[in-house]
């Protein structure tokens, strides 16, 4: 753990980098460049990062090894499974704990591989004690209570169980994660057959038809997955997400485990699995499904850490990521991403800003104008897509637009926490999310 965090030194200075460039970046077409130039930089830009995102979006996904229906599901009669481990990091669970157990209880794998592992870090509702009465009824449970302020977040929960663990893969999940019966097996044939060292499910939303705002989180869910496989398909990076994640013990624990220095473990994890040369692949079905926020409120609290924790992994591992280490596929697929999820929000603000201030017209629009577009193109394959789980939204115009309009809140995210992160020293504070105990609506 201790490169992680020398290599986390210097946080604020970098993001007031950032920051600064990017503001020059939004204010420079308006103060050095004739009106009728203006736009020149963020045509250059659209033509360059649009190109990447639509064929992003539109590459065949039958040929990425991105699905796990596509994957032989027989394994071979000399086919030994390797054991299991599944961890979950618990705080203030009580809504879902006992469901997640008893659905672990209930996952087809062979009797002796599969061990469950709940890491209660210090909750004040009454998981501690269900959790103690659980581990009576399944004996393949095992449960670690930490104290109160142990400290490092949902990482050094993790970590706390690392050490104990004996299976050759671990399967990450939150406590509001509900699976498949088959679908762990689907999951270790898919990564052994594939030669992955970490795969990632597609999360589902349960609840997607309890609101609009959950309606479109799941159209969300679906679009970021579409884009992740292809990513992966262009020789690009695919990134961990936290809930559902398989990973071999012996790269995790070559990486060094979890960072307790990050707000976002999983973010993280995929950048050390990257520089260290490890594969990371993505399954489409089956997905681990799971609870959208369904408030503002958590919303903002939610995207915030996402924000916070995906800016710094970048500052972290920038050197690395730029160098030879990685593929010129790689590189140019991270470059594009970062320029598109986190330098654009910031510029387009301070295109907004200086904008105002000089009373001329914004010249960004139309990178902002070519990202949303291929936003709801992303949005379209993505919910037309087979789901084995949960049904996914229609993509009918009408939430096309609204999900399109609802991607316009990390404009004003980033620009937030890149302020707040060259301001203020870091806090590691496990921000969790609220669950209620949701049951999933079946295809």
């Amino acid at each position: 753990m201790a490169a992680a965090a020398v290599i986390g030194d210097y946080r604020r200075g970098k993001t007031a980098l950032f920051l600064i460039a990017c503001g020059w970046a939004g204010a420079a077409p308006h103060l050095w460049l004739e009106a009728g130039r203006s736009l020149l930089p963020a045509i250059t830009l659209a033509f360059v990062l649009g190109g990447y995102g639509l064929r992003t979006v539109l590459r065949d996904r039958q040929h990425s090894s991105a699905n796990a229906n596509e994957i032989g599901l027989e394994p071979s009669a000399e086919y030994v499974w390797p054991s299991v481990d599944v961890l979950v990091a618990a705080r203030d669970e009580e809504a879902v704990v006992d469901r997640l157990v008893e659905r672990l209880a209930g996952l087809n794998y062979p009797k002796g591989k599969l061990s469950t592992w709940i890491i209660d870090d210090g909750s004040q509702d009454r998981t501690p004690a269900l959790l103690d009465e659980l581990q009576q009824q399944f004996p393949s449970l095992n449960v670690i209570h930490r104290p109160s302020g142990a400290g490092g977040g949902k990482s050094g929960a993790l970590n706390a169980a690392l050490q104990q663990l004996q299976g050759e893969w671990l399967l990450i999940l939150d406590a509001d994660a509900q699976l498949q019966d088959d679908l762990l097996q689907r999951l270790v044939l898919f990564a052994q057959q594939g030669g992955w060292s970490a795969v990632q499910l597609r999360k589902a939303v349960i609840n997607s038809q309890h609101n609009l705002l959950t309606r479109v989180q799941a159209m969300e869910m679906a679009m970021d997955a579409l884009i992740q496989q292809g990513r992966l398909a262009g020789g690009g990076v695919v990134e961990l997400r936290g809930n559902g994640q398989l990973i071999q013990r012996s790269t995790l624990e070559a990486c060094g485990g979890f960072n307790e220095n990050t707000v976002t473990d999983d973010l993280d994890l995929s950048f050390r699995l990257l520089t260290a040369g490890a594969l990371v692949g993505i399954v489409w079905n089956p997905p681990v499904q799971e609870e959208a926020v369904e408030s503002l409120s958590a919303l903002w609290r939610q995207r915030q850490r996402w924000a916070e924790g995906g800016l710094q992994r970048f500052f972290d591992y920038w050197p690395v990521l730029m160098s030879s280490k990685l593929t010129l596929a790689q590189r140019r697929d991270l470059a594009c991403f970062f320029l598109l999820q986190y330098a654009l929000p910031v510029v387009s603000f301070a295109d907004l800003f200086t904008t105002l201030l000089t009373r001329t017209i914004p010249t960004y629009w139309p990178l902002s104008i070519v990202a949303f577009s291929i936003s709801g193109m992303a949005y379209w394959r993505g919910c037309r897509s087979i789901s084995d789980g949960p049904a996914l939204p229609s993509p009918t115009p009408w939430n096309l637009v609204v999900a399109i309009t609802y991607l316009s809140h990390w404009f004003v995210v980033i620009p937030w926490v890149t302020v707040r992160m060259a301001l203020f020293p870091k806090s590691l504070v496990w921000a969790k999310t609220s669950h209620h105990g949701q049951q999933p609506v079946q295809v």
